[in-house]
């Protein structure tokens, strides 16, 4: 006998493979895919950017409030350059959001796309064949007839047709099946999900929304330098709003004043007189609440009001170095109401005065308050401060605070200087700073203004959504088999089941109806639920 001696590899041979090999980038490109497909993904980005939206919501955006994310800097020196890298002031902006936000894009197409393709083979195929055991299912009636084969085929092939059933008929059984717009609204479903995402898209690359605070007689053209705040889309060119403008010729606020609605709006109306262009003739309208303006493909909502004190400022010059309406902003329902005044060309030194706006003036031992929203008293309470206003400082300011770091409240006699002044009166400040005068109000709208591109497709979305789930919720996907075998002289056993794809339908009672129409009166037989052929 010859032996044979086999060679073990050299475990150092280079040439020799140890362990299983690499995948190939094909197989793990489709590995990858059909992962991202896959519902359980879906899902999963879903989730994900629900929760990456929450920073959005709790630290301050720098698209839309650069001066809180400059306090929110200044108060977490530690803290906020590790966020600024995180990209926590940019949320919606940022590199990570867009990734999760694409890839539940690319997850939702992927899932609708071959299921789509299904669906419409499966709308065009046949119902499925009889099975060769009607009996073993679960759901079944069987029962002896006289009545022919034929005969039989076509009062169930009419009964299943007047319930919308599909039909395929051999000549001993028939198929029918129904409730292919189920899977349709599981795709809708799907298709709805793109459109919210992609109308959300468009409305942050394309959209922009801004709010203006606009006194009586005054007005507002649509340039980026009048908003008070704006966030544009990313792809906007602000240099290229549309070119309107309007004027407010009068706000009216009505309160009811009696019962326990005492104190709360009944109407906010403000008379507008809007160009669609320079050159353009101007056209009146009422804006009011949830009554918006439309020019063109931009909206103009009225959200708030408020009051406006009138001042004039001389400084120790005797110069008026201010004069006009300041907007304060409501603090409590009797629209008690707080603002600043800044004077930055006061000499010899800077002025600041704060203070508050009593509609219906009342001061007691709670201090200064507002008894009624209407402005049946009214009166301002003013603190003097003096020293460097910080607007040259490059710090982001709010119109609507004091940035009191470099500055002093000013004192007289070593008590803080403090007046409430009517209409008409003024207070002189100490040390030769000057004056302030308090001349009367008017009255302001905070206007929303915004362009939503987005906002067809988003409400298309929300609509498909909302027939989907519906063609889901009420509508069963069914099938029925019918089979007859003859028997006798002219006579026939007919067997029926059926699949309900889901449970807790009337299936039941559907088959009855189906065998008490195939059959005589007097030749059905004891076909109940789950019984066997006879």
């Amino acid at each position: 006998m010859t032996s044979t001696t086999v060679q073990k590899p050299d475990l150092m041979d280079e040439d020799v493979p140890i362990g299983p090999p690499p995948p190939r980038a094909r197989d793990l490109m489709l590995w990858t895919w059909r992962q991202l497909t896959s519902m359980r993904v879906a899902l999963v980005l879903l989730f994900l950017l629900a929760v990456a939206s929450v920073p959005g919501s709790v630290f301050p955006q720098r698209r839309t409030n650069p001066v809180a994310v400059a306090g929110y800097v200044e108060a977490h020196p530690d803290l906020a350059p590790w966020l600024d890298r995180l990209s926590m002031f940019d949320v919606f902006g940022s590199p990570w959001f867009g990734a999760i936000y694409l890839l539940l894009f690319v997850s939702l197409v992927g899932c609708v796309v071959p299921r789509s393709f299904a669906h419409a083979r499966a709308l065009r195929a046949r119902p499925p064949a009889a099975p060769q055991h009607l009996t073993r299912m679960r759901d079944h009636r069987s029962f002896d007839t006289p009545q022919k084969p034929v005969q039989a085929l076509d009062a169930a092939a009419a009964a299943l047709r007047r319930h919308r059933y599909r039909i395929d008929r051999t000549t001993a059984t028939l198929s029918a099946e129904r409730g292919y717009l189920r899977e349709t609204g599981n795709l809708f479903f799907h298709v709805s999900l793109l459109l919210i995402i992609v109308g959300a898209a468009v409305g942050g690359l394309f959209g922009t929304r801004g709010t203006v605070v606009v006194l009586e007689g005054d007005g507002f053209t649509n340039t980026v330098t009048q908003y008070n705040d704006i966030s544009p889309g990313r792809l906007v060119d602000v240099a290229d709003l549309p070119p309107f403008s309007l004027e407010m010729v009068d706000f009216t606020a009505t309160f009811a004043t009696e019962g326990e609605r005492r104190g709360t709006a009944d109407e906010f109306v403000a008379e507008v007189r809007y160009r669609t262009a320079p050159g353009q003739p101007s056209t009146d309208r009422d804006i009011r609440v949830n009554a918006p303006l439309t020019i063109g493909r931009t909206d103009i909502h009225l959200l708030g009001h408020g009051y406006a004190p009138i001042f004039t400022v001389t400084d120790g010059a005797g110069t008026v170095v201010f004069s006009g309406a300041v907007p304060f902003l409501p603090a409590d329902g009797n629209f008690l109401s707080t603002g600043v005044i800044k004077v930055p060309d006061a000499q010899p030194e800077q002025l600041g005065f704060s203070g508050f706006f009593l509609p219906t003036a009342m001061i007691d031992e709670q201090g200064p308050r507002s008894l009624f929203p209407e402005a049946l008293n009214p009166a301002v309470v003013i603190n003097v401060w003096k020293g460097d206003l910080g607007l040259d400082s490059g710090r982001p300011q709010s119109v609507f605070q004091l940035d009191t770091r470099s500055m002093e409240q000013v004192r007289d006699d070593g008590e803080f200087v403090t007046a409430l002044l009517a209409d008409g009166q003024a207070l002189d400040l100490p040390d030769g700073l000057g004056s302030i005068t308090y001349g009367g109000y008017v009255e302001w709208a905070n206007l929303q203004v915004s362009s939503n591109p987005g906002l067809p497709i988003l409400l298309g979305g929300a609509g498909l959504a909302l027939v989907s789930v519906t063609l889901s919720l009420f509508i069963r996907r069914r099938r029925i088999w019918v089979r007859v075998t003859p028997v006798g002289a002219g006579g026939s056993v007919i067997e029926i089941a059926g699949l309900d794809r889901a449970h807790g339908g009337d299936l039941d009672t559907e088959l009855d109806e189906l065998a008490a129409a195939t059959a005589r009166p007097a030749g059905l037989g004891t076909g109940s639920k789950g019984s066997d052929p006879t």
